[in-house]
């Protein structure tokens, strides 16, 4: 009988730390479709046909991105990652590039107060022109 109690410990160890590693591994997608009308503050130069695409897979916390706009007033001078709810401003707290073009592709490392506000609807992706400094197109982040 005490052999069988540590055997189904010894099991029940096991398939916590099995399902622990699987989580640690686990990816989330963020994503955002981009308008100019979701930009704040509103720009002063504004395409309503400008818009664009952010998708991404988070794996730990390395971040692979991919990033499409047409319609734009000028060349793409950069775009972030910034910490806000819609229709608020905030700070950048992931560059993803600049100057952009689009369908560009690449990774970042996501820090855990990042992604704790991914998990809260608090980040939002916008692209920046030089008619629009401030941002051009945004898009609120989800998964």
């Amino acid at each position: 009988m005490k052999k069988l109690a540590t055997l189904l410990a010894a099991g029940v160890l096991a398939a916590l730390v099995v399902s622990s590693i699987a989580l640690a591994g686990k990816s989330a997608s963020w994503s955002a479709p981009l308008t100019s009308g979701q930009e704040i503050p509103k720009q002063v130069v504004k395409d309503a046909a400008a818009k664009g695409q952010f998708t991404a897979t988070l794996s730990g916390s390395k971040l692979k991105w991919k990033l499409t706009f047409s319609g734009l007033t000028g060349p793409a001078t950069a775009a972030h990652i910034h910490l806000a709810a819609m229709g608020k401003s905030g700070n950048v707290v992931v560059p993803l590039c600049g100057p952009c073009k689009s369908g560009q592709t690449g990774t970042a490392t996501v820090p855990a107060a990042v992604k704790t506000a991914f998990g809260k609807g608090l980040l939002y992706v916008n692209v920046h022109t030089a008619k629009n400094a401030a941002g051009e197109i945004r898009g609120q982040l989800g998964g």
